[in-house]
């Protein structure tokens, strides 16, 4: 069973000789047919000397054919072995990149300020969007990157709660084409929420609200969007056909994110 198999170091990197010995045949199938072994040392960091011995060992292994004049090429089997210690140690580097790097919650925030990689910053959510303040706060991260104030900036080893509250979504019910004549569009802008977002869902939504003249932040996706804003601290305004409205409140519901669909009666 191969180390790919296990999950194992893969056999490449199991000593420095099969290390090496893997470096100097990649650095010869590059190189050939004129290979020079003291670019080859210099490239991998070991002497000439180690090199000649490494080349006589692939050359007695039928890795490498060894012609005049110091020209080599790496033979079919070379390559195949080459390709299977490749294959091993490509598993091995997803496995590392997936359950490894993975594993380091890694989020991006926008600095209020310059940031200094390694620096602890405090976290708040502004406009439903991470910060990191330089001065600190509440809840905690350390950076990770170094950031100019209004640029992105990587945390993570967080600590305490970035204290926000949940927006609220305030559903706007419009009639099916068919059904009965939408409400008049100079409802929709008393109700807009300050600092808020505006979602459509639906053609007789989305022509409400343009001929209310205003233009909506969510026109795709808004059953997910509109959770998303809401869980982030947004309030928002959501104008829907009405048979596109439980889909949207079963997103919430399920989110947890407070909600109310307005009567025809409120509007």
């Amino acid at each position: 069973m191969t180390g790919s198999e296990t999950g194992a170091t893969p056999e490449v990197l199991g000593s420095k000789r099969d290390a090496t010995r893997y470096q100097v045949l990649v650095e010869i199938a590059a190189r050939q047919p004129a290979v020079s072994q003291s670019e080859i040392a210099g490239a991998i960091g070991v002497t000439s000397q180690a090199v000649s011995d490494y080349v006589r060992d692939l050359v007695e292994a039928g890795y490498v054919d060894k012609g005049g004049r110091g020209r080599y090429e790496v033979t079919k089997e070379g390559v195949d072995w080459l390709i299977s210690r490749t294959d091993s140690l490509e598993t091995y580097l997803d496995r590392v990149t997936s359950d490894v790097l993975g594993s380091v919650d890694v989020d991006a925030a926008i600095a209020l300020d310059d940031v200094t990689e390694g620096s602890e910053v405090g976290l708040e959510m502004r406009d439903g969007v991470l910060h990191a303040n330089p001065v600190g706060g509440t809840a905690t991260a350390v950076a990770v990157t170094s950031a100019e104030g209004g640029a992105a900036v990587g945390v993570t080893d967080f600590e305490g709660v970035v204290d926000y509250d949940t927006g609220t979504v305030t559903v706007v019910p419009v009639p099916t084409v068919t059904d009965a004549a939408p409400p008049a569009p100079e409802t929709i802008p008393d109700r807009l929420p300050a600092d808020g977002l505006l979602a459509v869902a639906g053609t007789e939504a989305y022509a409400l609200v343009s001929r209310a003249g205003l233009e909506p932040d969510v026109r795709f996706g808004t059953a997910d969007g509109v959770a998303e804003a809401a869980l982030r601290g947004l309030d928002v305004l959501l104008v829907a056909v009405t048979d596109e409205i439980p889909r949207h409140t079963a997103k919430l519901r399920e989110s947890n994110v407070p909600h109310r669909v307005l009567d025809a009666a409120d509007l």
